[in-house]
C-alpha cells in the first residue's frame, strides 16, 4: 500500500470504530431514564421565561460591567507597565502578578465578605458593584498584558511619524498607537470576555437573592427543587447562547487579521 492508501485506510478504520462505539451506546443506553433526567419537558416549561429574563440577563449584566471596568483599568495598567518611570512599572508588575496568581474565587470572597467584615463597610452598588470590582480587577490583570503586547506590536515608526508631525507622546499614543493596538488585540479581548462570562458563575458564593441570581445559581437552585439534571442542561445551553457567538466572532477576527497580513 502507498502512503496515501495507508492514511485512507486508517481514517476509515477510525470512522468504523467511532460508528461501532456510537451504535453500542445507542443500543445499551436507557433512553427513557436519560430523557427523564436531562430532558424533562415539564421542568423545562417551568424554568421559562425566568431562566432568560432573570438568570441570563444577570449573567450578561455582571459580565459586561466587569469587562468594562477591567478594560479601562487594564489599559491604564498596561500604560504604566510601558512607562519609563520605574515606580509605575513596578506597581503595574506587582498588580499583574498578584491578580493573575490569585484565584478569582478568592478575590470575590475578599470583596464580598472580607472587606465588609474587616472595614465594616460595603462597596457602593451592592452586589453588582462587588462583582464589577472583584471580577474586573482579575480581568484587568490579563487585559493589561494583552494591551501591552498589542501596543508593542504596533510598528515603532507609527509613533515616530506622529512625533514628527508635532504630536506629543500622549497625543500620539491616544490617537495613533492605541487604536491600532485595539485592532490587533480584539481576538484575545473577545476570548477574555468569554472567560469572564464563565467566571461570573462564581457569583453564587456571594449569597445572591432570587432577583440577582445568575445562570449557575439558577441551575443549582432548580436542581435542588426538581431533583433533575434538566435545569443544569438548560443553564449550560444558556451559557452557550453567549459563548458560541463570541467564539464565532473570535474566529472571524482572526481570519481577517490573517488576510491582512
Amino acid at each position: 500500500m502507498t502512503r496515501r492508501q495507508r492514511a485512507r485506510a486508517i481514517r476509515v478504520a477510525q470512522y468504523l470504530i467511532l460508528l461501532a462505539a456510537a451504535g453500542a451506546f445507542a443500543a445499551l443506553a436507557d433512553w427513557g431514564r436519560i430523557g427523564d433526567a436531562f430532558f424533562d419537558v415539564d421542568v423545562i416549561h417551568d424554568l421559562f421565561p425566568e431562566v432568560i429574563t432573570v438568570a441570563l440577563k444577570n449573567t450578561v449584566l455582571y459580565t459586561l460591567c466587569a469587562f468594562a471596568f477591567g478594560l479601562l483599568l487594564g489599559l491604564v495598567i498596561a500604560l504604566m507597565r510601558l512607562s519609563p518611570v520605574t515606580a509605575y512599572r513596578a506597581l503595574a508588575t506587582v498588580y499583574i502578578e498578584f491578580f493573575r496568581g490569585v484565584p478569582a474565587l478568592l478575590v470575590l470572597i475578599g470583596f464580598g465578605y472580607g472587606i465588609p467584615i474587616a472595614l465594616n463597610t460595603e462597596l457602593p452598588g451592592g452586589i453588582l458593584g462587588t462583582i464589577t470590582v472583584a471580577l474586573g480587577l482579575v480581568a484587568a490583570a490579563y487585559m493589561a498584558e494583552t494591551f501591552r503586547a498589542g501596543i508593542q506590536a504596533v510598528p515603532r515608526g507609527q509613533m515616530e511619524a506622529a512625533r514628527s508631525l508635532g504630536m506629543s507622546h500622549a497625543r500620539a499614543m491616544v490617537s495613533i498607537v492605541i487604536p491600532q493596538a485595539f485592532r490587533i488585540i480584539l481576538p484575545p479581548l473577545t476570548n477574555e470576555l468569554i472567560l469572564l462570562t464563565k467566571d461570573s458563575s462564581l457569583v453564587y458564593l456571594l449569597g445572591v437573592t432570587l432577583p440577582t441570581r445568575e445562570l449557575a445559581k439558577f441551575g443549582r437552585d432548580s436542581l435542588n427543587q426538581y431533583v433533575s439534571m434538566t435545569p443544569i442542561l438548560i443553564a449550560g445551553l444558556a451559557y452557550l447562547l453567549i459563548t458560541v457567538p463570541l467564539g464565532y466572532v473570535v474566529r472571524r477576527l482572526e481570519a481577517q487579521q490573517a488576510k491582512a497580513r
